[in-house]
């Protein structure tokens, strides 16, 4: 078939596609909507043999692979494999699925990305929360184009990544996933990290589609009660900027339902509002056996059969992990008429032209891996630094004690702060994979803080006590703490997370909170270390904000740092030591009490603070905030230049921001949009754009957003999404609650209907400014 139109690569990939689909049979078709999940090993001459057992060992591989394969599932992060070796044995087998097919068409590798490549020996990167709290998406795209060059050097063509789920409740265990808690940041960076990752060749997914962390009472995988406002406009426009913008070529659905339909049942999501109205193109690919868990779980399928038909006419067209439902109960549904051939037509057309574009039905397409393969260059690693020391928090600081002094007696208390894994999420290797694996070293150097924070103060006496476990209630260790804390000028209590899967962490899927308290018996240690009368800096290296009101007041200082990666050590060490001037600012609010906000800063005025109830929702530390060890002057601003434009006009506001301090920092200019009358009711602020500003001393630069009308839309008790003309007000500031400079304006005219090409954010502008 070497002369065939769809071998041609001239031709246009649709032409090709259709020859194609023409000459295979239904088996064939099927074949292609479906992964399987293997493990890379390098035993018995280096083929890829399957290690999820329990998964695969129901299928004969040779018999599997005669009709082709869609997809592998997972070859380098399900168990701890040489990526170079590995890059081999997946040369192989990708050879061996093509001579076993009559078209020679190998399958798509996919692999998870959400903090790196999760493979052994692969960099490991800060969390997407930390990523939120760089404000600073170039960098973001960088990183991920790093991780789209290894997923490519090894032969993978498919990133499980990134997640753009808006956080709803900080107790959902999968926060650290997320980027934050406001939709324009999460769309914002999630498209860079698209960018980057789709510019090294690499297909970009996003996850969950759609409503995953709207889950009720912050379970993993509980229903969805949005309701359909909260759906349209903060839900949504993450995942259409990132496919309008960022080009992503594929979308998975996700486990939950909203208000009773799974969405990997809901043609009203993956095809209308997808396909038809977003124009998406690309592959919609199942959520980890949902295909199935529309008959085990959500009950609208009666078997196999029926959940893959249900699949099928929702828009989902690939199969995940392995093959469940779309092989032989599809094929006898099929046969049997139950389930139309035109459902199976349309979604392997469409992974066909994926592989297409990909060059996979080239002849020239084996992925040899060229030679020794690095996944954790020192360029890598340079970035991880530097991401992860962009992403630290400083919460507070409030009589200067940070930075410490480079001579002083520093006590070192806490569960994280001499352990590796405590800088790492869930979905790093190490904590994905290497658990099960105890014997297997983790392959890439992780500095603790402590021997970090040694390190970076070589001249100081640093003495360490763990104080408790992360999880447990034993208190055990207190003497021991207060001992080394009493003989100390300042003690620094590194506590926080450990990440996991499905209850084995405090952090991750499946690892949800009942309230915000610190886990186990961690705060219980910090009012022992306050109550010793010595300066505590509270340290915290979490996966979620945590409730810190209790400590209001009473401790010297307190960085947040949300798993920052391989190279967080370091980072948070140079924050402490002043080597590094912390510039994060919280994707995420920082609430005050424990049970008093699991919500988040995107309320209107019925969710603020108020009379009519006892309990206080106003965070401690608001969306936006964080603070520097320099100063920063707000200078010159102007709006304008009238104070009116139609509902569809533009609007510029500038402002000068000066470093009037003695070393160089960095500032984040936000904007934020107050809309004091509505037709529905309306958050009382929320973010409509931001500049990261880095200057050096007494420097100056002039940021400029040039606000369009488009960006104060909403979704109206009708379903259309609209801007109404009325009052609005444009507030620049250093947080969602630390406003510097207001600019009222007026919108006049009509009421005016959006479509799907209406602009998704506010461009901003800078220039020197002395």
């Amino acid at each position: 078939m070497t002369t065939a139109p769809w071998r041609d690569p001239a031709l246009p990939a649709a032409a090709r596609v259709d020859d194609l689909l023409a000459r295979m049979t239904l088996e064939e078709k099927t074949a292609q909507l479906y992964g399987v999940w293997v493990g890379a090993t390098t035993t018995d001459g280096g083929e890829v043999a399957p290690l999820q057992r329990e998964m695969t060992a129901e299928f004969d591989w040779d018999e599997l692979i005669t009709h082709g394969l869609g997809q592998l599932t997972r070859p380098f992060g399900t168990a701890p494999v040489d990526p170079t070796l590995g890059a081999q044995a997946l040369a192989r087998a990708q050879r061996r699925i093509a001579e076993a097919g009559r078209f020679g068409i190998p399958a798509l590798a996919h692999e998870e990305c959400l903090a790196g490549f999760t493979a052994w020996q692969a960099t490991a990167y800060p969390v997407p929360l930390a990523w939120g709290a760089t404000f600073d998406p170039a960098l973001v795209e960088e990183m991920a184009r790093r991780i789209g060059r290894d997923l490519r050097s090894v032969g993978v063509h498919q990133g499980l990544a990134p997640v753009l789920d808006v956080v709803r409740d900080p107790r959902w265990g999968r926060v650290e996933e997320t980027i934050g808690e406001d939709p324009y940041l999460v769309g914002t960076v999630a498209t860079a990290y698209v960018r980057g990752l789709e510019s090294a060749g690499i297909v970009a997914t996003l996850k969950h589609f759609a409503g995953y962390a709207s889950s009720a009472g912050a379970r993993n995988l509980a229903p969805v009660r949005a309701g359909v406002r909260e759906f349209a406009d903060v839900t949504l426009p993450p995942f259409e900027m990132a496919l309008r913008e960022g080009g992503a070529r594929s979308v998975m659905a996700a486990y939950t339902d909203t208000d009773g339909v799974p969405a990997s049942a809901d043609p009203g999501l993956l095809t209308e509002l997808l396909r038809e109205r977003w124009g998406f193109t690309g592959t919609v690919v199942a959520d980890y056996f949902g295909i199935g868990f529309l008959q085990t779980l959500h009950r609208v399928a009666g078997d196999p059969a029926q959940a893959a038909r249900v699949a099928l006419e929702a828009g989902v067209d690939v199969e995940l992990p392995t093959l469940k439902c779309y092989g032989e109960p599809l094929l006898e549904a099929v046969r049997a008429g139950e389930v139309p051939q035109s459902l199976i037509d349309r979604a392997a057309r469409r992974v066909l032209l994926q592989k297409c574009e990909l060059g996979l039905l080239d002849e020239d397409w084996t992925p040899e891996p060229a030679g020794r393969v690095h996944l954790d260059s020192a360029a890598n690693r340079a970035l991880a630094r530097r991401l992860a020391e962009e992403s630290v928090v400083l919460l507070d600081n409030p009589d200067g004690l940070l930075p410490l002094s480079q001579d002083t007696r520093i006590a070192v208390v806490g569960p994280r702060a001499a352990d590796a894994l405590a800088m790492l999420g869930c979905y790093s290797f190490p904590s994905h994979v290497l658990t099960h694996h105890p014997e297997v070293p983790t392959g890439i150097e992780i500095p603790t803080l402590l021997d970090s924070l040694r390190a970076e103060l070589p001249d100081a006496k640093v003495t360490f006590a763990e104080g408790c476990g992360v999880s447990d209630p034993d208190t055990s260790g207190f003497e021991e703490a207060v001992a080394r804390t009493a003989e100390a000028d300042v003690c620094v209590a590194v506590l926080g997370d450990r990440a996991g899967l499905f209850g084995r962490g405090t952090s991750g899927e499946g690892c949800d909170a009942t309230d915000l308290r610190l886990p186990g018996a961690q705060a219980k240690l910090l009012d022992t270390l306050v109550a010793t009368g010595v300066p505590v800096v509270l340290v915290l290296l979490t996966g979620r904000p945590y409730a810190l009101g209790r400590w209001d007041g009473r401790l010297a200082a307190v960085v947040q740092a949300f798993f920052p990666g391989e190279e967080g050590g370091p980072a948070v060490a140079g924050v402490l030591s002043g080597r590094v001037n912390p510039s994060g600012r919280l994707p995420v609010s920082v609430p005050r009490v424990p049970g008093g906000q699991p919500w988040t800063y995107l309320q209107p005025p019925l969710g603020l603070r108020g009379d009519v109830s006892n309990l206080d929702p106003t965070p401690l530390y608001p969306f936006g905030h964080g603070r520097s060890y320099t100063r920063f002057a707000w200078e010159g601003f102007e709006g304008g230049p009238a104070s009116e434009t139609d509902t569809d006009g533009a609007y510029d506001v500038s402002v000068t921001v000066r470093n009037a301090g003695d070393r160089a920092g960095a500032e984040v200019v936000q904007l934020y949009l107050h809309d004091p009358v509505a037709s529905v009711t309306r958050p009382d602020v929320r973010l409509i754009g931001y500049r990261r500003l880095e200057l050096e001393p007494g420097r100056s630069a002039r940021v400029t957003f040039r606000f369009h009308t488009d960006l104060s839309a909403f979704t109206d008790r009708t379903g259309r999404r609209v801007v109404e003309p009325g009052a609005l007000e444009l507030r620049l500031a250093a947080s969602s609650a630390d406003v510097r400079h207001t600019a009222g304006l007026t919108l006049t005219g009509p009421v005016r209907v959006l479509g799907p090409d209406r602009r998704l954010r506010c461009e901003a502008e800078v220039s020197e400014a002395g």
